[in-house]
Order: structure tokens, then sequence, then C-alpha cells
């Protein structure tokens, strides 16, 4: 990662949230960053949420919050994904100090970390026993972590998984394993493909975050990569038009029709309508395939993400809290940040809310709690394995000069990553070529690429 001091966007799904934490008396923190404890003034923590189901289980639970901090009012103010973007990275970049907790994705964390704009919280951690740093699961650590200093803690992680219909599979006599291929995949979707149902779904919709996150995988364990380590661009090249001819046929012997207006969304609603039997995506989503509204709770397989010259091709992506360097609040803002990602706070979820809605993919702990065990036991044991299995630092066959998997960790990657996507998603539409979509990417890329070699 390099200190790249120009101002970068938030990435695909990367959110800020915005709060206000009033604090005094005995529960809040004095600090030189602008605490007051004791019978002090009241303190006011901005922050800024998104309209998503951890952070409106994190609303619900602010009373417990102010309960244990006398004193202490939790206000939640939400805006669009796209309106937080804006808003926090103007606000963390040019230090005007608006926010004091914000939450950003793992393509942020270490580029923030290294511009200076977040607090390094692994100090505040490591001398809190209670807290138990070493129990947050090591590969999302890993993304979080800039010149060794801990710049923000995952509130919930997630990797890639296959996710299949065992009904399907099971009357059309194709079974998958545990540790499948890509061919493997492409053969069996072909199978149980009928008029009705695709035989797989997979995100087309053009977006860095949306086509892009699955489809590099599947370059990287086809032994392709963005960048060598000298920061030439390796797009061009026969294992990325393998790896992205192969995800277009796989398309169009079995995937949905029209497949550039399918992400996360679509193919969910897909794989729980019955209009597709499998799907390889976030592991998140096997919460939701094993809801109690599911029509498909109980039918689903779940595999690793599938192969080819790799062992492993989950990608890695975590929702991150973290300390803006201009909050006046430094030592009020850490402690809240420290409650929500604590093991104490898994189990406030689980009591209050339900054990499903627990945040995953933060701590190995929470695996180990029988509650959560019996609630997700269709997914967690599988969703720890891959998440532990990953390799961040090197996530295909070459090495990279980067940290992540399903993106690079540069400021340009949001731009590079949405043209790119554009090309391939014209290649899947049979509006382009592969080589005509290749070639141009590996120019957007090389423009980019130059500005990091050293």
């Amino acid at each position: 990662m390099l200190a790249n001091k120009r101002m970068i966007a938030l990435g695909t799904g990367a959110v800020a949230v915005a709060m206000t934490v009033t604090a005094c008396s005995s529960g809040a923190v004095q600090s030189g960053g602008g605490s007051t404890g004791g019978a002090g003034a009241p303190i006011t923590l901005k922050v800024a949420t998104v309209n998503n189901g951890q952070m409106k289980d994190m609303e619900k639970l602010k009373s417990e919050y102010e309960k244990a901090n006398p004193g202490v009012t939790v206000n939640f103010q939400v805006m669009e994904e796209g309106d937080l973007r804006a808003a926090v990275t103007a606000d963390v970049a040019s230090g005007a100090g608006q926010y004091d907790i914000v939450t950003i994705g793992a393509y942020e964390t270490p580029q923030w970390g290294a511009n200076g704009w977040l607090v390094d919280l692994t100090p505040a951690l490591q001398s809190d026993s209670s807290y138990d740093v070493n129990d947050l699961l090591p590969p999302v650590r890993a993304v979080n972590t800039y010149d060794n200093k801990l710049y923000a803690v995952p509130f919930y992680g997630e990797s890639s998984i296959l996710m299949y219909n065992k009904e399907v599979l099971d009357k059309a006599g194709v079974k998958i394993g545990s540790n499948p291929t890509w061919q493997e995949v492409a053969d069996a979707a072909k199978k149980v493909k009928t008029a009705d149902m695709a035989g797989i779904c997979m995100r087309g919709k053009p977006g860095w975050g949306d086509l892009f996150a699955p489809l590099t995988t599947v370059v990287q364990t086809f032994g392709g990569s963005w960048y060598d380590s000298n920061w030439k661009a390796t797009v061009d090249t026969p294992e990325w038009k393998q790896a992205v001819g192969f995800y277009k046929q796989m398309l169009d012997d079995s995937g949905e029709k029209d497949p550039v207006s399918y992400s996360f969304n679509e193919c969910l609603t897909a794989l729980k309508e019955g209009k597709a039997a499998m799907w390889a995506d976030a592991s998140v989503a096997a919460s939701m395939l094993e809801a109690s509204d599911s029509p498909v709770k109980g039918k689903m397989g779940y595999a690793h993400m599938p192969v080819d010259k790799t062992k492993e091709s989950g990608w890695l992506w975590s929702w991150n809290l973290a300390v803006p360097a201009s909050t006046k609040q430094k030592d009020a803002a850490i402690k809240f940040v420290k409650w929500a990602t604590s093991k104490d706070y898994i189990k406030l979820v689980g009591n209050k809310i339900g054990w499903s809605n627990v945040p995953p993919g933060s701590r190995t702990s929470t695996y180990s709690i029988p509650e959560y065990k019996d609630a997700a036991k269709a997914y967690a044991p599988i969703t720890l394995d891959v998440m532990s299995s990953v390799n961040p630092k090197q996530p295909g066959v070459n090495p990279q000069p980067w940290v992540g998997i399903q993106y690079v960790s540069i400021p340009e990657f949001q731009d590079v990553g949405n043209q790119c996507a554009q090309l391939v998603a014209d290649y899947l539409a049979n509006r382009g070529t592969i080589d005509d979509a290749l070639g141009k990417c590996q120019s957007i890329a090389q423009a980019a690429g130059d500005k990091h070699k050293s």
C-alpha cells in the first residue's frame, strides 16, 4: 500500500456510520481528545449510518450502551449509500471533523490509514485484554492493517461461497463436493438448467463491486491478476482471456437471461423463487436463504468457492468501524467502537434480537457460541472455514504488491474497475469482443499502475 495523499472515494458498498453520542458521568472517558468524564458536560460523537440490517440492529441496541454509560445519547442519522460515500470521504479527507465514528470497507482502511486520515486503534485494543484483539479473524484483521497498525476493526465480515438447491441437484442426480472446481460447477449447471430455471446465477451488472467482485476471483484462480509485482498491468493475457471466456460461456450455457442486469439482490431473489439452482456469491447470503421466511430454508447446500489452479478462491470483505483522525472526541469514539465490535456485543445481538442476526465473520469465538452454532448450523461452519482459509496477501497463483482479493488497494481502482467492468459487461451481452474488452482494460489498468511504480 502506498501513502497516496489523493482524496479517494469510498469503495462499493462501503458505508459510513454517523451517530450522535452524548457522554458524561462515570461511563465517559477522560481524554486529551476532547472527551469529558465524571460530571463533565455532555459529549457529541457524530457518526453517519447506512440503511443496512446490521446497522439497524446497532441502532436498536443503542439503549443498552446508554444504560451502561449514563448520560450517553446515541442518535443515528441514515443516508443513502451514495450520499454517505460523498459525505464521509469529503469529511475525512479534508479533516473537517464532522464525524467521529465511520464504517468503512476493507478497501478503504489501509489507504486511509496510510494517508493519516484514521486513528491507530492498536494501542487501545492491545491494552484491553477483555477486548481480545487476537480473537478477530486473522484475514479480516490483515485487510484492516497498514504498517502493522490496525486502523479499523471489523463489525462483520464475509467471504464468497457456492450455494445450491439440494433438492434440484438431487433430482438431477448431480453431486457437488465441498471443494468443487469451476468446470464441475459449469457441468452441473448444464445438467440442472430447465426452460424455467437457470442452472446458475452470477453477477453480470457493470461495476467493480458488482460483476468484478466474483469475476476477479475467477481470474485469480485461473492464474491471472490485475498487476505483477512491478505494477505492470496483466489484463490482456491468456489467463484473463480464459477466465472471462469461461465466465461468459457458463452464463450462455446455463445462466440467467440478461445477466448484465443481475447482481447480488437479483440472484438472491432468483434462488429463493426457484428460478436458479446455484449461485456463487457473498457468504452473508446464506443467512438470508436460511431465514424463517425463505422458501428454500433447509433446502440449500453450501460449498467452498469453485477453483481452477488455486486451493481457495473466496473473496474477503468486511465492514469496519474506524475513528477519523479529525475527531475531537477520540477516546469516547474508541470506547464506542470497542463496545460495538466486542464479544459482549455479539452476545447482546443474539439474546436481544436473535442469534441468526449476529454479525458474522468478525470473531473466531462467535463460532463457538452454542446458540449461534445451532441457529447458523447450515452455513456457519463453512463460512468460518472459508474466511480462515483465504489469503488476501496472495489470493492468486502469483505474488501481488497489495493486500486484497477482489479489489486492488489503490485509489484509482474504483475507476479502473468500473470502466473495465463495463467493457466486460458489453462482451457478456454480445456488444463487443473479448479482445477489445481486455485490450482497452489493459490500457486503463496500466495508466493507474504507472502511478505506483517505484
